[in-house]
């Protein structure tokens, strides 16, 4: 018998009700209850919890990959819901019969402030010899309703498998890592244009990400960002300079017109932001 865990109830700005699918949870602020974690027995039932005590290490199913939204980091903006699957492959001489994974953020599993969990109330698993299956689930999450900005960066990866006979399972609170982040834009400006061979030209930018706070977008400020230029004709850009953003996110720095190509800024990212590459700016050298 299967029981799907609920989503915790957590107080303050963000409390949110239990949830049926899957949900970031965030409880924010000193007088933050404690979000309720999934167990094996919450998830896989009391028969089977019960049922595999006592049971043999040879029993428990052996996890061999878990991939993450296609191994690509978790980015959201600020409105738009993004939906990510989950697949997790495992073993047992019984086969799998399901899976659970679920993330976690918290400098400790003690003092996790958010949670995800998946969308589904059973894995679909596909078995792919006797013993092994790949189990997928669906996440969905909405930056709107359940992100703050607290929550951008690692997450931890908790992985659960239950052999197909219900005869041992695995749960794993800390398998690996996954990083959810806040979604950047990156603008050039370079002007005048077209300039005259020798002179000043002037690259203006801006460096923004998703403030899940506001639901807006706000200026990304002392980040190392390299200004690049690929001569016309030339495969590839070579970085000029690094420039620090400002306030609001602004850039500029100045370079002298040696000849026609495209100008960008390159922002290599952080742990909460992606790296971006702004779209290329033209410049006609007379």
């Amino acid at each position: 018998m299967r029981i799907r865990a609920t989503g915790a109830v957590v107080s303050g700005a963000l409390a949110l009700s239990a949830l049926t699918g899957a949900a970031a949870q965030a409880a924010p602020g000193p007088d933050r209850e404690r979000i309720q974690l999934p167990t094996a027995e919450s998830v896989f039932g009391k028969q089977v919890t019960a049922k595999s005590k006592g049971f043999k290490a040879a029993a428990v199913p052996k996890v061999s990959k878990v991939t993450v939204n296609g191994g690509k980091d978790i980015v959201l903006g600020t409105t738009k819901a993004k939906t990510f699957s989950v697949s997790v492959t495992a073993s047992h001489a019984s086969n799998i019969g399901d899976a659970f994974v679920y993330f976690w953020h918290g400098s400790t599993y003690e003092k996790t402030d958010g949670i995800l969990i998946p969308n589904e109330e059973y894995a679909s698993c596909k078995a792919s010899s006797a013993t092994t299956s790949t189990c997928k689930m669906t996440y969905t999450v909405d930056p709107q309703w359940e992100l703050i900005n607290d929550l951008a960066g690692s997450w931890n990866v908790a992985v659960g498998v239950l052999s197909a006979d219900d005869s041992g399972f695995a749960w794993i609170e800390k398998h690996s890592k996954t990083r959810v982040q806040r979604y950047s834009k990156l603008v050039v400006n370079a002007t005048p244009e077209p300039i005259k061979k020798g002179k000043t030209l002037t690259v203006n930018g801006t460096l923004s990400r998703a403030n899940w706070d506001t639901g807006k977008y706000a200026g990304y400020t002392q980040q190392s960002v390299k200004l690049q230029f690929k001569k016309k004709g030339a495969a590839s850009y070579t970085t000029l300079k690094t420039v620090k953003s400002g306030s609001k996110g602004a850039l500029k720095t100045t370079v002298k017109a040696a000849s026609d190509g495209y100008w960008r800024w390159s922002f290599a990212g952080t742990s909460t932001t992606p790296a971006i590459n702004s779209t290329a700016d033209f410049v006609d050298v007379k």
